[in-house]
């Protein structure tokens, strides 16, 4: 049976009112039946007050996810399992490794920082380079394929800080989850590129209909082509509740508000979706 599912935002570019904090980074913690999973960590510990602030123990969650080895997706990490100790962490291999961003002024580092990987060492941990089960009915999609020709990782990436070799971002993936109301996908920054991974999803399940997409899509800079493709897939999927949020930018959440009306809404920290087999609702 579909169990009932609560995906709260406590890490989000922008926050709720009452003593919530915003940074540039992601992380929900996403409740199903009896089990408490947190999908990535943001870039602090801003996490940890959040979830002090909304009431959350983090102490129950069984499992961390992790969408990829970037700064404002793992910075959290380390505050995490110290309150933590039964969560088996989820990660693709390629997570661990140096990436780097060009920027004007120089070399960024944007990979996991040394405390984090400290902390990834020291626990109990899910290589997930191709797909796993989180718990029944929940599961990761590990590398998402590159298939169509109009996706890319979303800006100029790089495994070294000499910018010579590219980073493809092989290491991000995609949460999918049998909701009372149909598939639930929940996205960290599709790098791997949002239509892309709908695809591998859809083949995977052998579903041609999503419920649901929420996260990070990385459209900031994308082509009017892009974002176009992306808003027929999402009609070509029937899917009924858009929540782009993060890295998605500001003209591709424009345009998928005129595309989807009111299925389009926009959550901050704090801000929760919930679904029920009769009842959706959302707090923000």
């Amino acid at each position: 049976m579909n169990k009932d599912l609560c995906i709260t935002t406590l890490v989000e570019d922008t926050a709720l009112d009452g003593g919530l904090l915003a940074e540039h980074g992601l992380s929900f913690l996403i409740e199903y039946g009896d089990k408490r999973i947190l999908f990535d960590t943001g870039q602090s510990d801003i996490l940890v007050k959040n979830a002090k602030t909304l009431g959350i123990n983090l102490a129950e969650a069984n499992a961390i996810v992790l969408s990829h080895g970037h700064y404002d997706h793992t910075g959290g990490l380390p505050a995490v399992l110290e309150i933590a100790p039964k969560a088996k962490i989820y990660l693709h291999p390629a997570a661990t490794e140096p990436k780097f961003s060009r920027k004007v002024l120089g070399v960024k580092s944007i990979g996991m920082s040394h405390l984090a990987k400290k902390a990834v060492q020291r626990r109990h941990v899910i290589w997930t380079a191709t797909p796993a089960q989180i718990f029944p009915g929940m599961s990761v999609t590990g590398q998402v394929p590159r298939i169509n020709n109009f996706e890319d990782v979303g800006g100029a990436f790089f495994v070294d800080e000499n910018y010579q070799k590219p980073d493809e971002l092989l290491d991000d993936q995609t949460l999918f989850i049998e909701s009372a109301k149909g598939l639930v996908v929940v996205l960290g920054c599709a790098h791997s590129g949002v239509v892309n991974a709908l695809d591998y999803i859809s083949n995977l399940t052998s579903r041609n209909k999503i419920y649901a997409v929420i996260g990070g899509m990385h459209l900031l800079n994308a082509s009017r082509i892009r974002i176009a493709n992306t808003i027929e897939a999402f009609k070509r999927y029937e899917i009924q509740k858009i929540v782009p949020l993060h890295c998605t930018g500001r003209k591709a959440m424009g345009d998928l508000k005129n595309a989807f009306g009111d299925k389009c809404v926009f959550l901050s920290a704090g801000g929760q979706i919930i679904l029920t087999e009769i009842n959706v609702l959302y707090v923000k």
